[in-house]
């Protein structure tokens, strides 16, 4: 019976303790950070905390917002949608390149997009302009 009992309540468990991302109920879910609904696919962002709590974002320039004011040492894990895609998958944020260019408006006006590659964030700062970072210099960056 105790066998029983301990895989029925395993997966159950294991949910409860994941530092992976949630998904993003676009147009309901609303920023941990500034509090408006999240709408853009292409901008939106989540913490994982260690323990497994999760906070979403509208804009990456509030995921580093927050993070600044809480230190990223509070955190498990760091996500953003890839610019380019239209899926709303989140990727790791530690991993990404960023742009900030005058010409991508983002949420909350600090025209910062995430790549998760590289080649892809180099080749849209050629055509708009605009600043690369990498994870580290960006929490590094006041928005």
């Amino acid at each position: 019976m105790k066998i029983r009992t301990i895989l029925y309540w395993m997966p159950f468990l294991l949910v409860a303790c994941s530092t992976g991302p949630k998904p993003i109920d676009y147009g309901s879910d609303k920023c941990d950070f500034c509090k408006m609904t999240i709408v853009d696919v292409h901008h939106a962002a989540e913490v994982v905390t260690t323990k497994g709590k999760v906070f979403k974002f509208d804009a990456i320039e509030c995921m580093v917002n927050y993070v600044g004011e809480h230190g990223p040492e509070s955190f498990g894990s760091f996500w953003i949608n890839d610019y380019p895609s239209t899926s709303g998958e989140l990727v790791d944020a530690t991993s990404c390149t960023f742009l900030v260019s005058p010409n991508i408006p983002s949420p909350m006006g600090a025209f910062l997009s995430g790549f998760l590659n590289s080649d892809d964030a180099k080749a849209i700062q050629q055509e708009k302009s605009g600043e690369l970072y990498d994870w580290k210099s960006l929490l590094d960056k006041s928005f």
